[in-house]
């Protein structure tokens, strides 16, 4: 009989790790809460809203994923002057970034649902099922029981929980954790679970007509860092990350928070930022299914991601426990290449 492999999670750390144990002969099941794939990464017209870039200089896995799966790739826009807005009552001021400051990064052309997607190709049509919420774990004597919000029994002989380390610490798992390792899942904060992304699609990227790059920070404004989104073909587009903290966002109301986004807009890159054709906002920490309270609070340093060790047939991957590249989807990938290796 196979082995039977239970991932929670149809994020991309989940989907990869799926592909590989399968392949190997495994009996794998994935479990999603939500009602789609893709976890984090979620792209709408072609822009995405959560994970956008990855850097091929350096990170090695995605890299070759994408090579391997033939998805088309193109280069971050970054040709022209910077914005900066340190001040409501001044003119925001141009620079040019030193040429040795700026990182290759590139895009996937689709968004970042391309590689999920085409993952997703690659498993059996029945392994994946949506709308499953995990709200119990039961470490038995040779088996794994998992129960389920809509009332789902599963059984497995080795779990993956592809999620947030504080989601794992909000699940009831018998025996109980140790101190320590529920510690650990408790402090480790959730990537960008705080953030919010606002992304406006334009007919043209107009401002690279005047010389910008797209690239503009602000100490003052609703956005703290904002950057090209354009596709390779088609509109233009801008996307910032927030300066305002969840708190902020929600007692504004996403009405007034498009309307303070635009305003900015207009005055790091003119009138012409007010002629849009279409405003996309994503809040994570209003989603169940990647923020806990605890992440509320934004992050004021890069955090000390690592591995988690949970034990008895219980195994966490995620972009949360990678040491080298925490935060991106290379952390992901490389977490589920951790794991099944130590499985296989």
């Amino acid at each position: 009989m196979k082995q039977q492999i239970a991932i929670i999670g149809a994020g991309i750390s989940g989907l990869y790790a799926a592909i590989q144990l399968h392949q190997k002969g495994y009996d794998v099941t994935i479990f999603e809460a939500r009602d789609r794939i893709g976890g984090r990464i979620l792209t709408k017209d072609g822009y995405d809203l959560g994970p956008t870039w990855y850097w091929p200089d350096t990170e090695k896995t995605i890299s070759e994923l994408v090579d391997t799966l033939g998805l088309e790739s193109f280069v971050q826009h970054t040709t022209g002057h910077m914005v900066l807005e340190r001040q409501t009552t001044t003119a925001p001021e141009r620079h040019v970034l030193p040429e040795e400051s700026i990182v290759l990064s590139k895009r996937l052309v689709g968004g970042m649902t391309s590689l999920v997607e085409a993952l997703h190709a690659k498993l059996p049509a029945d392994i994946i099922h949506l709308g499953h919420r995990l709200t119990s774990i039961d470490r038995q004597a040779d088996r794994v029981q998992l129960t389920f919000q809509n009332g789902a029994v599963h059984h497995a002989d080795d779990v993956i929980l592809a999620l947030p380390p504080r989601l794992v610490a909000n699940l009831t798992i018998h025996p109980e954790l140790s101190a320590s390792t529920q510690n650990a899942l408790k402090t480790t904060p959730t990537w960008m679970a705080s953030q919010a992304k606002a992304l406006i699609v334009y007919e043209t990227p107009f401002w690279r007509e005047e010389g910008l790059s797209g690239f503009g920070m602000s100490w003052v404004g609703p956005l703290q860092e904002i950057h090209d989104a354009s596709l390779i073909d088609g509109p233009g587009a801008l996307f910032g990350f927030f300066r305002l903290s969840p708190g902020e966002r929600e007692a504004l109301g996403e009405g007034q928070v498009k309307t303070r986004v635009i305003e900015q807009l207009e005055k790091l890159y003119g009138p012409k930022a007010n002629d849009f054709l279409r405003f996309h906002y994503m809040d994570w920490s209003t989603e169940s299914e990647t923020a806990t309270f605890d992440d509320f609070l934004p992050l004021t340093a890069f955090p000390a991601y690592g591995s988690i060790e949970l034990g008895d047939r219980l195994h966490l991957i995620g972009s949360e426990t990678d040491a080298q590249f925490g935060g991106h989807i290379e952390g992901a990938l490389r977490s589920a290449n951790r794991i099944v290796k130590g499985l296989v």
